[in-house]
Parts: C-alpha cells; sequence; structure tokens
C-alpha cells in the first residue's frame, strides 16, 4: 500500500509549498473550531459565576475571532486543496499519456477500446483523491490531535493521556479496520467500472449492427450485469463506511466521557479549576473533528490505490520502441529506405508477420505492395513508421539503421495516407493542418485538389469549416479516404505510403485519383498498397506479399494486366459527391 502511495505521489509532483500551505490551512481550520469550542464552555462556566463583565472580555472577544476565523480558513483551505487535487490530476493524466503513447500501437493491441478509457479516464480521475483522501486528513489530524493533546496536557496530563488514546483509536484503529474491511472491494470496483466502461462503448459503437441482427438483448444483460455488480460493491462500500462512522462517534463519545471523569476527579481533588471542567470535556469532543473524516477517507483510499495500482500496471509497461542514447542527425532529403532481410513479429509467442523481407524505396521510385488480407501489409507499414522494431534484419534510412535515429526524425521523412486513418472530431481545415500546422488556406486547397476532393470542399457551405464529425462520419467513405490523403500530401514527407487510397472509389474515379497521387508524388518515392488493378500500370516494381514472404516481384504493365483479369467483374457503387454534409444526418457513403 505504501509502495503504491509513494510510487502515485511521485507520478503526481505533489509541489511542496502548495501541499504545506493547504495542510495548514487544514489544520487552521479545524483547531480553530476546536479553540471556539473550549472558549465557549469557558466563557459559559466562567460567565456562570456571575464575574464583573470587563473580567470576560477578552474570553468574549475570543469566541468571536474563533467563530469568524473558522469559516474564512476553511473556505481557504477548500480552495487550496481543490487547487491541489486538479493540479495533481492534470500532471497524472498528462504523465499517463507520455507513458503509453510510446507504447502504441502494437503494446495496446491487447486493450479493449473501453478497457484504455476506462484507466485513462475513470482510474486517472480516482486518483484526484489521492492528497484529498490519502495525504490531506492524517496530516491535518496528527496536526490537530498534537496540538489537542498538549494543550490539555498543560491543563491535566491524565485528561491528555486518556484524549490521545482516543484518538489513536478513532484515527488509526478505526481507519485500519475499514480500510480493511474494504479493500477488496476497492479493487473489484476498479476492475468493475472498466468493464462496464468497455461494455458501454462498445455497446455504443456497434449499435447498428446489434439492432440489425438482434443482439441489444444479450449485450444489454452484460450491461445491466455489469452494473449490477458495481452497485453491489457500492452497497458494500456503504455498509463499511457506516460501520466506520458508527465507531469513531463510539470511540469519541466514550473519549469525553473519559476526560469529563478525570476532570471532575480533579476538581474534586483540588487539582482543577472547576471552570475548566467544561473546556476539557468540550475541547475532547471537538477534537475527534480531526480524525472524524478518516475511516471515511481510508476506505476511499482503498478504491483510489486500486484505480493506481491499474494506471501504474499499464505505465510500468517498457517500450519495445525506444529511442538511441546517442542519435545520428537527421537522415538527409531525399534518401533511400529499405528493409534489408526483415523479420517481424507482434509478439514472441505469435508467428512472424513477416519473414526474410528484402524492399527498396529510392528516391522519386514507386512501388506496389499487393497480398491478401493478413499478408503482411500493414507490417511493412509500422516497420517504416517504427511502431515496430524487427526481430532480425534492419530498416534502414540513408544506409543507417532506423533504430540509430530519433523515431520523430525517422517518421517525418514518411507521411503516411492509411485505410484506418484517424479524423477528428473538428473541421476539414483543423484535420489537415495535423500534417503541417503552419500551412496556408492555399497550399490546404492545392492538396485537397491533388486528392480531387477541392471542389466539392469549396462547394460546402462553410467550406474548409465543415465539421466531419466524430471519425469522419459525416463524410462517405471515399470522401474521408481523399480528405486522408490530402493530409499525407500536405506533409510533403520524401516518403509516401498509400494505404488502399482508392477503397471506396469506382474504377474510373479510383484509377485518376491514383494517377493524380502518383504525379503529385514528384520525385518522392511513394509505396502503394492495394488490393486493386488501379495504378499499378503507373509503378515501378510490384511486390507481391504472401503469408509474410515476398513471393513474386515483377514489372508493373504484366501484374497490372494480371490482377486485373483476376478480379470479379463487379464494379463498386460510384460515390456520392455532391454530399449534403451541410444539413442534418450523415451524408451518404
Amino acid at each position: 500500500m505504501m509502495h503504491t502511495l509513494h510510487r502515485l505521489t511521485a507520478l503526481a509532483h505533489l509541489p511542496a509549498r502548495r501541499l504545506t500551505l493547504s495542510v495548514l490551512l487544514g489544520a487552521l481550520a479545524i483547531g480553530f473550531g476546536v479553540a471556539l469550542m473550549g472558549s465557549a464552555g469557558y466563557l459559559v462556566s466562567r460567565a456562570a459565576e456571575r464575574p464583573p463583565i470587563l473580567a470576560l472580555t477578552v474570553t468574549i472577544v475570543a469566541v468571536r475571532f474563533f467563530g469568524l476565523a473558522r469559516p474564512l480558513a476553511r473556505y481557504l483551505e477548500r480552495l487550496a486543496s481543490h487547487d491541489l487535487a486538479l493540479r495533481t490530476l492534470g500532471r497524472i493524466r498528462a504523465g499517463f499519456y507520455e507513458r503509453i503513447e510510446p507504447l502504441a500501437p502494437a503494446q495496446l493491441e491487447g486493450f479493449r477500446h473501453g478497457e484504455l478509457l476506462g484507466r485513462m479516464v475513470g482510474d486517472v480521475d480516482v486518483l484526484q483523491g489521492l492528497y484529498l483522501r490519502g495525504l490531506g486528513p492524517p496530516l491535518v489530524a496528527v496536526l490537530v490531535a498534537a496540538g489537542c493533546v498538549g494543550v490539555t496536557a498543560a491543563f491535566l496530563p491524565a485528561a491528555a493521556a486518556i484524549l490521545a488514546a482516543g484518538l489513536v483509536v478513532g484515527g488509526a484503529v478505526v481507519p485500519t479496520l475499514s480500510a480493511t474491511l474494504g479493500r477488496a472491494s476497492g479493487r473489484r470496483q476498479a476492475a468493475a467500472r472498466a468493464e462496464l466502461t468497455a461494455e458501454l462503448v462498445e455497446l455504443l459503437r456497434g449499435a447498428p449492427e446489434l439492432a440489425v441482427y438482434g443482439g441489444e438483448a444479450e449485450t444489454l444483460a452484460r450491461v445491466r450485469a455489469r452494473d449490477g455488480e458495481l452497485s453491489r460493491l457500492g452497497r458494500r462500500d456503504a455498509l463499511v463506511g457506516g460501520l466506520g462512522d458508527g465507531l469513531s462517534i463510539l470511540v469519541a463519545g466514550a473519549t469525553a466521557a473519559g476526560v469529563l471523569a478525570v476532570a471532575v476527579a480533579a476538581h474534586d481533588a483540588g487539582a482543577l479549576d472547576r471552570v475548566l471542567v467544561a473546556t476539557l470535556a468540550l475541547l475532547a469532543v471537538s477534537s475527534f473533528e480531526s480524525v472524524a473524516p478518516l475511516p471515511r477517507a481510508a476506505l476511499e483510499l482503498s478504491a483510489t490505490l486500486a484505480a493506481g495500482r491499474r494506471v501504474l500496471e499499464l505505465i510500468d509497461r517498457e517500450p519495445e520502441v525506444t529511442d538511441p542514447s546517442a542519435p545520428l542527425p537527421p537522415p538527409p532529403v531525399p534518401a533511400t529506405i529499405a528493409l534489408e532481410g526483415v523479420t517481424a513479429r507482434y509478439g514472441p509467442e505469435e508467428q512472424p508477420a513477416l519473414e526474410g523481407v528484402d524492399l527498396t524505396l529510392h528516391p522519386g521510385r514507386r512501388v506496389a505492395l499487393v497480398g491478401p488480407s493478413g499478408a503482411g501489409k500493414t507490417t511493412v507499414t509500422n516497420l517504416l513508421l517504427r511502431f515496430l522494431d524487427p526481430e532480425v534484419g534492419r530498416v534502414t534510412i540513408a544506409g543507417n539503421d532506423l533504430r540509430d535515429y530519433l523515431q520523430r526524425d525517422a517518421r517525418r521523412m514518411i507521411a503516411l495516407a492509411g485505410q484506418e486513418a484517424h479524423l477528428f472530431d473538428s473541421t476539414i481545415r483543423a484535420n489537415l493542418l495535423l500534417a503541417r500546422p503552419g500551412a496556408t488556406d492555399a497550399e490546404l486547397e492545392q492538396a485537397l485538389d491533388m486528392a480531387r476532393i477541392g471542389d466539392w470542399v469549396r462547394s460546402l457551405p462553410d467550406g474548409l469549416e465543415t465539421l466531419v464529425g466524430e471519425e469522419g462520419v459525416r463524410l462517405s467513405g471515399g470522401q474521408r479516404q481523399r480528405i486522408v490523403v490530402a493530409r499525407a500530401l500536405l506533409a510533403n514527407a520524401p516518403v509516401l505510403v498509400l494505404d488502399e487510397p482508392a477503397a471506396h472509389l469506382d474504377p474510373k474515379t479510383a484509377s485518376e485519383l491514383v494517377g493524380d497521387l502518383l504525379a503529385a508524388a514528384g520525385d518522392r518515392s511513394v509505396l502503394l498498397i492495394t488490393h486493386r488493378p488501379e495504378g499499378l500500370d503507373l509503378v515501378d516494381e510490384i511486390l507481391t506479399l504472401d503469408a509474410g514472404r515476398i513471393v513474386k516481384r515483377t514489372s508493373a504493365v504484366g501484374q497490372a494486366a494480371e490482377i486485373g483479369a483476376s478480379r470479379p467483374s463487379v464494379s463498386p457503387a460510384p460515390v456520392v459527391q455532391s454530399s449534403p454534409i451541410g444539413s442534418k444526418g450523415p451524408v451518404s457513403r
């Protein structure tokens, strides 16, 4: 537990000054409350003796001061503590992303989308209680409890001993019992919350298919089961929390009774002024305000630490792709990129995705990579982008191993227009500027024209400011693909990788698009990954990949004719070019 708390504290980078300020303000807020109760008890007891009014002036002023200071200190403490918690949350979230970003995509493929979302949002959000539940309350309780015991000891050491014992039981034993009873529930809550998030994400993403095939009842049943499990764990937490609160009240009452009994006995023995009896009793009662939150905090801390372990479990993964300690300077432009005898796999227990592959892209050369699904074409892209390192052989730029360069320098050499490339829920302009943030409108329109979608974008009411929807849902498949291609062209990288650029297009438009892309590439190297014959007659070499091996190398013309003859004579439906994206609802796909 302490090891996890220490690691999470290091991840949060808690600023010492803000932490100290928040703890001091919390201690002052409770301390003023204790002082208010004690001074009020003294005032009432002393007033019962009917002294001259001037004898009560100092006490009256003290009561007023503590009464005004307490809410002010509490307000400032709330500001400081929540500011600290939110700053902590921001640092943890940023640190979490920085640690998992190098793992993408290969080392995150085993996680469901909802699972990753649950860890990055749900589990990280729970960690905002790291200070509010884990560090703040115990530190405040120690300061206030020590002050109360010290003040009590100045008047009656025996009462101070009883108060110290009660505070130890209420501030350490009861919270430890609550944490022990709630530890298993906290661990299961974090996992159950993540499972529910994963089920909900899958339900929302697959809603159309579930409705079509009648699978919504089974999926909803799984969601209800996850929700029921989470509710059951919540009820158990509430029961444990109630038990802790009840024990705290019992300990506080017993301690106050003990202090009162000792004070009365001391007065009877002539060792204590009768006015101080009520003062010590009220001080003992109010001092438990410092430890009263600890049982509930300990219970919530168990859930916080469980979420923290799930976060640490992910960020503790060492990235398989790392930068060298002494990197080479950025590669020259243009440069030859090659795969030399490459064998690669995604896991130690998996079959090789590529085996003994040689592929060379000289500046200005066009190479097509064809083959069935699962042949290893995507793995070639992952190797070029250094999302994956080869097990055997090497990937080179200008004759140097790709692993000798910084990852960002190597990736600047390659622009990818992938079939599964992501479009953000923003405007066409924002999605294009991802490739070159400083691009002008003229450059954006030029890239769109080269992707044969410029006229359509200009015809839209909002033009480049048109929203594309989440993952480009408001675009047709062909429109989405061409904006992806335009973004890759805008990057102006020396190597252009086109992964199924003609997907969703009719043969005539596909042929024109591939021709335009190859012409627009200029002297850049182009790797065309495709299942279709369009454009194969325009490349310099065609490599056929099957089961992770290059099984054929042929000239463009002969291979294009062969692939075209082997395709069924069914033309795909044309894509609607003038989709009313400005109107309500998604456009045609």
